[in-house]
């Protein structure tokens, strides 16, 4: 009876186990702002969000801020946006990010503010992990004020 026990208690704690652990795996160097790759297990559950771009910096405003301070904007939606389907930041395996050419930056976007705006969610104390990631300057977005548009996938 006690081997049962024990076998059973086992088998518990394997069920308990987190599912990210077992349903993501991560492939990058340590510390890197990007990872190499990102493999999701079957099994996962995998939320897919639609582009996103930033909101204005005063509720109704029309001053949306520059490449950094969009950044930040859009990431934090998109850290809400997870958060409603019980995920964090941390299960991002997918980042497309679109630039458009940035006020006073000679026709190029401005990928310096982009990092910075990316770093105050990626590869810090709130967040350790990173994600796959491709940054690509387009011509224009949905309007003449936004500078960023982020679309993300998520797996555990």
């Amino acid at each position: 009876m006690k081997l049962f026990t024990l076998a059973a208690a086992g088998l518990a704690m394997a069920v308990a186990a987190p599912a990210a652990a077992q349903n993501v795996e991560k492939v990058g160097t340590p510390g890197g702002r990007i990872l190499t790759a990102a493999k999701v297990k079957a099994g996962a559950t995998t939320v897919y969000l639609s582009g996103n771009l930033a909101s204005p910096i005063t509720p109704g405003g029309t001053d949306f801020g520059d490449t950094k301070t969009q950044t930040i904007s859009t990431l934090k939606k998109i850290k809400e946006l997870l958060a409603a389907h019980g995920m964090t930041m941390k299960d991002i395996v997918r980042m497309d990010a679109y630039l458009v050419a940035a006020p006073g930056m000679d026709g190029k976007m401005d990928f310096a503010g982009f990092n910075a705006g990316f770093a105050e969610f990626f590869n810090n104390t709130e967040n350790p992990t990173t994600t796959t990631r491709t940054t690509m300057q387009v011509a224009a977005l949905a309007g003449p004020q936004f500078l960023v548009e982020l679309t993300v996938i998520a797996a555990k």
